[in-house]
């Protein structure tokens, strides 16, 4: 008798498509392992007209997950790491994570359009983007855009917005590439920690061996490195930090943005460590930076 497993996703076409994207890995490497999948909506999914930071954060697209696979309907959740929480329950650990997609942050305009129409918004949500952006496109304009990617793109091509300020990796997996008009370099637009790995959660004491294979070990440095990065500076949903490494012959190179909210001020910093030490670098880099802001003075 074949082990079967369901795993948990959220209802939207993205979040369907990177589920199916493990789905398939498992189905090809272990076809004696039958597997399905279980969508709900999460309750980020479903409040839409608040800032995530208004209405508890990160923890609101996990949350469902969660307790379907403390209550064993599931076996595993499939999520965009840069959408989990920095604290992840003891019960309920990363097991595995995937090979990490284009992480840059992109701006995609409406349908047809050839540049970018000053007069309209930008639709972004992310204060991390909106800060950096401001340094590229000083006389920029911004207003709030929630929802599924196909939902936001849809309110852009319909001329709420100017542009939108999105992930690659997303446009990339629901096939949308040909979208993107512009991509921003990680060091001009530093990305959000995780983005661009999937992460898959499972529960504690329970053996998930069949994921060996599909578990990428830089990819994993990386996600700890970032994580340990704003886990030191508490940053939830609504502090703009950001952090990004690479991992290249044993060594990650991370960089890190720490963001002040009373004087609405940032530093860049990076550090270079091998990838035995890459949490430790994260909060490192996330202690400098701290100290040296307080320094200089601000």
């Amino acid at each position: 008798m074949g082990r079967s497993i369901c795993i948990g996703s959220r209802e939207s076409r993205l979040a369907v498509i990177q589920t199916e994207m493990v789905m398939e890995h498992i189905k090809n490497n272990h076809p004696e392992i039958e597997v399905q999948m279980l969508t709900m909506k999460t309750t980020g999914d479903i409040i839409l007209d608040k800032t995530l930071d208004k209405i508890g954060g990160k923890g609101l697209f996990v949350k469902e997950l969660d307790k379907a696979l403390l209550d064993r309907r599931s076996d595993m959740s499939v999520h965009s790491l840069k959408d989990m929480p920095m604290e992840v329950p003891d019960e309920l650990p990363i097991v595995a994570y995937s090979k990490r997609e284009d992480p840059r942050d992109v701006l995609v305009l409406p349908k047809g359009a050839a540049q970018w129409d000053s007069s309209l918004p930008i639709g972004c949500s992310s204060l991390r983007r909106i800060l950096q952006m401001k340094e590229i496109f000083p006389n920029a304009q911004f207003k709030t855009v929630r929802g599924n990617v196909l939902t936001r793109l849809k309110k852009l091509d319909d001329g709420e917005y100017s542009a939108l300020l999105l992930a690659a990796a997303g446009l990339k997996r629901l096939g949308l590439e040909e979208r993107i008009s512009r991509y921003f370099e990680p060091e001009e637009m530093m990305p959000a920690a995780g983005q661009g790995i999937l992460a898959i959660q499972g529960r504690a004491g329970e053996d998930y061996g069949f994921l060996k294979d599909y578990a990428d070990e830089q990819a994993g440095y990386a996600a700890e490195a970032e994580r340990a990065f704003v886990r030191e500076l508490n940053g939830g949903c609504s502090s703009p930090v950001a952090a990004h490494a690479v991992v290249k012959e044993g060594k990650i190179t991370l960089i890190g943005l720490y963001y002040d909210e009373e004087s609405n001020t940032y530093l860049k910093g990076s550090k270079v460590e091998t990838v035995s030490n890459a949490a430790k670098a994260g909060a490192a880099l996330a202690r400098e930076l701290r100290e040296q802001y307080r320094k200089e003075g601000n």
